[in-house]
């Protein structure tokens, strides 16, 4: 057991907290605590996660996490650039070798048509130069010396009469109409604009709930300020998102959550964590500086409930 170990242990005893409460409270296994402890990081999933989870139980038992970083920074290790899963630019790669690919398919068939209407093109000129040719040496029609006259019946002056008349209706008509949408669109300016509403109806500890109405869609963005692990799931648990958001590359996250009435978000580093509702920001009830981890909960009250 390392002398890191010994510290927090014994903070967590004098807090009178078990490994089942101190799970409890800071949502990480009981395994990786014991690790901790123990001084055994090698089960933990990696480096960053080491220092995440020593911060979030040094916390938890009242000690200050930068206090110990530096007075056990031999113990503790440090993150590398390495530590950042390979899996991640693998996937990268698979996706621009696929993008490309997809590109060339989009491409080719616009290149075939573009080759077939050249061809059907020369083809119609290469017989127009043939048949006008054959025309050329054909013997001109004689004219015709033959006058011909036209008189203007009765008939054709009262149609003509009708179409002036059914031109001044069609004129009225379109007045008509265009009064009756402007007078449409004076009554939708003078009615009053229902905006959203999304106010915090209850805090419990590192929980804060909010309630959203008036609002016909329900679209979450997260965007991280620095370094921060989040989860994003419903309140049956499915996780849209999960995982560590980080600026310049995981930095935000946009879902659209209008078929869901309630959802969470983790912010296990919520200084770090900015949360947008269809535009709008969301105000901490809770101080970040005060408790860093934080479950917020948003509540949807659809238009039609």
């Amino acid at each position: 057991m390392t002398e890191l170990g010994n510290r927090l242990k014994e903070a967590r005893l004098e807090k009178g907290l078990s490994l089942d409460d101190l799970q409890e409270a800071t949502k990480i296994q009981k395994r990786y605590l014991i690790g901790i402890e123990e001084g055994n990081y090698s089960s933990m999933p990696g480096k960053f996660y080491v220092r995440a989870f020593i911060k979030q139980y040094a916390e938890a038992v009242g000690l200050e996490p930068e206090l110990l970083f530096e007075e056990y920074k031999n113990e503790i290790p440090s993150i590398l650039s390495e530590d950042i899963p390979g899996q991640l630019s693998r996937v990268q790669t698979r996706k621009s070798l696929s993008e490309s690919s997809s590109k060339v398919l989009d491409v080719l068939p616009k290149v075939l048509i573009g080759v077939l209407v050249i061809g059907v093109f020369v083809f119609i000129w290469y017989l127009a130069q043939k048949y006008s040719g054959d025309d050329d040496r054909q013997t001109a029609p004689q004219e015709s010396k033959q006058e011909t006259r036209y008189e203007e019946s009765a008939d054709l002056a009262d149609i003509s009469k009708e179409d002036e008349s059914s031109q001044s209706n069609d004129k009225e008509n379109i007045k008509d109409s265009q009064e009756e949408t402007n007078e449409k669109k004076e009554k939708m300016e003078d009615e009053p604009q229902v905006s959203q509403e999304l106010k915090n109806i209850e805090v419990n500890g590192d929980k804060s709930v909010y309630e959203l109405k008036n609002a016909d869609t329900f679209e979450l963005k997260v965007v991280s300020k620095g370094e921060t692990w989040v989860n994003i799931k419903n309140s049956k648990g499915y996780s849209f998102f999960q995982g560590m958001m980080r600026t310049g590359e995981t930095e935000s996250q946009t879902l659209d959550m209008s078929q869901e009435t309630e959802v969470i978000v983790v912010a296990g580093n919520s200084t770090a964590t900015d949360i947008y509702i269809n535009g709008q920001k969301l105000e901490y009830v809770v101080s970040p500086a005060e408790v860093v981890r934080q479950d917020i909960i948003i509540r949807y009250v659809k238009p039609s409930e």
